[in-house]
């Protein structure tokens, strides 16, 4: 198994840089995530490690070797792209086997490295058949065969699911948590759903505009984000944000009404403003005399999710999970667990500690 680091990397196209000096480490065996919104740089920084755009400044190192400077197919990775890009006219087994084919590897070879990849992906009753036979996700298990038959020292996946629906996504995601298991490789994966991020990650980066925001674990990321960016993004539904007043050392949210709470956290002076981040699941309501109303709710069985509109044009999600319904439209109590409250700067938007 083989790591991969990045020091300083920087990316221009022409005078506009799209990667700001990044440095980043990615243990041997380690399932990297790279996520963030369109445009952030994702893609293009692992396209950088695949070597498929130039360094504009930095170095990137696979394992001991600097692979700076070194043409794609000598760097020891294989890409599995959005597009499946197989062969129409060839079979499921000649798709796998056709980079080995055109290296001048010996059939017998390629027939052993082919039946491994389609025994870890439940390929072998489809190895004769040609991708128009094949579903979404079986053309999907059949690209990435084609990068296991390779023997990487790391694979980059490249947004892979974008072209499934949904129950795909799900099955997909499963089976490539399930390889990652069974073969151990060191896996970057590029993807905009913080879902898939969350769900594959021994390591979550989350980027935005060419920069690192914060690195970490899922759950480190999700309890304990650096910042308000990182906090609304990871998280589904996303963290509700409130505007809040510093009163006498606690923090007072106009639009929940009730006494200012204790945070725990260093605040600035009286009478700033700060920004408080509460997830759905730390709010509650109940019909009573209020401001805030129910405008609609989404119940997707299990539980529920409650849309809030508050006097001041803040939205909130509420999520729900007993089967008291309340008519949309009606006015409600909000109450919420202030333990559970995250605090952030206004201006600079880092977390308040």
């Amino acid at each position: 198994m083989t790591g991969v680091s990045l020091d300083n990397v920087v990316k221009k196209f022409g005078p506009i840089a799209v990667i700001h000096g990044i440095d980043l480490r990615i243990e041997d065996g380690e399932f990297c995530v790279f996520v963030g919104p369109s445009g952030c740089g994702k893609s293009t920084l692992l396209r950088m490690v695949a070597g498929l755009e130039k360094t504009t400044a930095g170095k990137i190192h696979i394992g001991a070797r600097d692979v700076t400077d070194i043409d794609p197919a000598e760097r020891g990775v294989a890409m599995v792209f959005q597009t499946y890009a197989l062969y129409p006219h060839m079979t499921v087994a000649e798709n796998m086997g056709f980079g080995l084919r055109m290296n001048g590897h010996p059939k017998d070879v390629i027939r052993s490295k082919v039946a491994e990849a389609s025994r870890i992906l439940k390929l072998d009753n489809y190895l004769d058949r040609k991708p128009k036979a094949l579903s979404g996700g079986q053309r999907q298990r059949v690209a990435i065969g084609r990068a296991i038959v390779r023997g990487p020292e790391v694979f980059l996946f490249d947004e892979p699911l974008s072209n499934l629906d949904a129950e795909l996504r799900v099955d997909m995601r499963i089976e490539i948590a399930r390889l990652h298991k069974e073969i151990g490789a060191t896996m970057i994966y590029v993807t905009h759903d913080q879902v898939e991020a969350m769900t594959l990650a021994d390591k979550i980066v989350v980027l935005r505009a060419g920069r690192i925001e914060q690195v970490g674990t899922p759950m480190q990321l999700y309890a304990d984000p650096d910042n308000r960016f990182v906090a609304g993004f990871i998280g589904s539904p996303s963290m509700n944000f409130l505007d809040g007043v510093v009163d006498g050392g606690k923090v007072r949210i106009p639009a929940l009404g009730g006494g200012p709470v204790d945070t725990g956290v260093a605040l600035p002076p009286d009478g700033h403003k700060v920004v408080v981040g509460l997830r759905p699941q730390h709010l509650a309501v109940a019909p009573g005399p209020s401001d805030i109303v129910l405008d609609i709710r989404e119940r997707l069985g299990g539980v529920s999710y409650d849309y809030l509109d508050t006097p001041q044009g803040e939205r909130l999600i509420v999520e729900t999970r007993d089967d008291a319904v309340i008519d949309e439209g009606t006015p409600v109590v909000v109450t919420f667990d202030a333990t559970q409250a995250l605090f952030f700067d206004v201006d600079t938007e880092r977390r308040l500690r």
